[in-house]
C-alpha cells in the first residue's frame, strides 16, 4: 500500500476515534439536551449517528491536514538576502519643463 494512502487511512481512523469521544462526551454531559434526545427518544440514535459521522468528517480532515503539513521539510541552509539595511526613499525635486499655456489643454 502506498505511504500516502496508509497515512490517510490512519489519520481518518484517528479523526473518527476523536469524533466518538467528542459525541460520547456531548451525550454523557447532556450538552443542550443532546443526551436526552439521543438516548430517550424513539429515533434518537439517528441523530447520534449523524452527529458522529459529521464530526468524524471534520476531525478526520483536520487530522489529515495537520499530518500532511507536519511533513514539510525544513530548510537547513541560511535564508534571506545580504542582511543589509533597507534603504528609505527620499523625496526628489523635479523641475517642470512645460509652460502654463500647455497645461490648460
Amino acid at each position: 500500500m502506498p505511504k500516502l494512502v496508509r497515512l490517510y487511512i490512519v489519520n481518518v481512523a484517528i479523526g473518527y476515534v476523536l469524533s466518538a469521544i467528542f459525541v460520547a462526551a456531548l451525550v454523557w454531559l447532556n450538552i443542550g439536551g443532546l443526551g436526552h434526545l439521543v438516548l430517550e427518544t424513539r429515533h434518537g440514535w439517528i441523530g447520534g449517528l449523524m452527529l458522529f459521522v459529521s464530526n468524524g468528517v471534520i476531525f478526520a480532515g483536520a487530522q489529515f491536514a495537520i499530518a500532511v503539513m507536519r511533513q514539510a521539510e525544513t530548510e537547513d541552509r541560511p535564508g534571506g538576502g545580504t542582511r543589509a539595511p533597507a534603504l528609505t526613499p527620499a523625496p526628489v525635486r523635479v523641475a517642470e519643463t512645460r509652460r502654463p499655456a500647455q497645461l490648460r489643454r
